[in-house]
């Protein structure tokens, strides 16, 4: 029987670089030690494992089927020993990598400044950053992604609630929101009276969120027998908002109100407007906008100082409340 007392834990590291490099000089020149020194920490790795974990070949070692199941688990483990580093209070290790997964609009509207605050006091971290989508979750889960911030639609029928998320992911709600009208100043819509019926006249862009065409809205409008009209779909509500700015048509787009900042520095063109909606209604598409992270990372330094910086920079920047009709 194995015992992992008996194992030198340094021969991971050269088990995770050998899986890198299949080679035994290319792990001797990555870990700046002799191939020598490489081969006999190998010999012990085979000793105590049991198994040859390499087989020669002439373009280099081939991994057995051992060495590749260890090779996920050597990732999870060496993630483990990221976190118990930065356990003590501070923001990251050396070389440390920020990944992040997030609403593009809202980064481009409030977060710009992220990337070179990380920058300027991690000087020696690397920042990924990428638009949140409905794979992200997992990634957060294969952690692949260290902090997450997405909506999550509050009507009792979405399938996107904060209630269904699974039991080991955490979040912090950092603000609530609500869908609004994007319409172009000149919108034939916007010459009278903004009801209910004038909305649902007009043809709509749908965005596809979190891998779905239908909203909360669309099943609010079912509820109440009604129905909106997309003849275009888009995947982002930045192309939602391009579109709705572009002349001779009388297309609408959809998208949270907090959008309305980026939509004023890309598409002045573009006024927000309330959904003509009963207050009874409207109060059901309410939005939570969260930071999400798995439960692993409740101790993490560096996932504790992201959330602490965003908290920071949205303070800075946030609206004051839903953007009333302008005309």
């Amino acid at each position: 029987m194995r015992v992992l007392a008996d194992l030198d834990l340094n021969l991971l590291v050269v088990l995770r670089h050998l899986l890198q490099e299949r080679s035994v000089a290319g792990t001797a020149k990555k870990m700046r030690v002799t191939p020598s020194t490489v081969s006999k920490a190998l010999a012990r790795l085979r000793e105590w494992f049991g198994d040859p974990l390499f087989v020669r070949r002439k373009r280099g070692l081939e991994p057995t089927a051992l060495a590749l199941a260890l090779e996920a688990e050597l990732g999870a483990w060496f993630r483990l020993g990221d976190r118990l580093a930065n356990a003590s209070g501070g923001a990251a290790a050396e070389g440390a990598v920020f990944r992040l997964a997030l609403e593009s609009p809202f980064y481009i509207g409030f977060l710009s400044e992220l990337p070179m605050t990380i920058y300027s006091q991690h000087p020696g971290a690397t920042v990924r950053m990428t638009n949140w989508d409905h794979r992200s979750l997992g990634d957060i889960v294969d952690g692949d992604v260290d902090l997450g911030f997405c909506a999550r639609e509050t009507h009792p029928r979405s399938l996107s609630r904060v209630s269904g998320l699974p039991y080991y992911i955490d979040h912090e709600v950092l603000f609530s929101d609500r869908p609004v009208a994007f319409l172009r100043r000149d919108h034939p819509a916007l010459a009278g009276a903004w009801r209910l019926a004038d909305f649902l006249a007009c043809p709509h862009i749908g965005v596809t969120w979190e891998a779905s065409d239908d909203w909360a809205l669309d099943s609010l409008l079912a509820e109440e027998g009604l129905s909106r009209r997309m003849p275009v779909r888009v995947s982002s509500f930045e192309q939602a908002l391009y579109i709705a700015a572009q002349p001779g048509h009388e297309l609408i787009a959809i998208a949270p109100s907090y959008c309305a900042k980026y939509a004023l520095r890309h598409h002045d063109c573009l006024v927000a407007a309330s959904l003509p909606l009963e207050e009874r209604l409207y109060r059901q598409l309410e939005i939570s906008f969260v930071l999400l992270w798995h439960k692993r990372d409740n101790y993490d330094g560096k996932v504790a100082w992201l959330r602490r910086e965003i908290r920071r920079l949205y303070a800075a920047h946030a609206p004051n409340g839903y953007p009333d009709r302008v005309i």
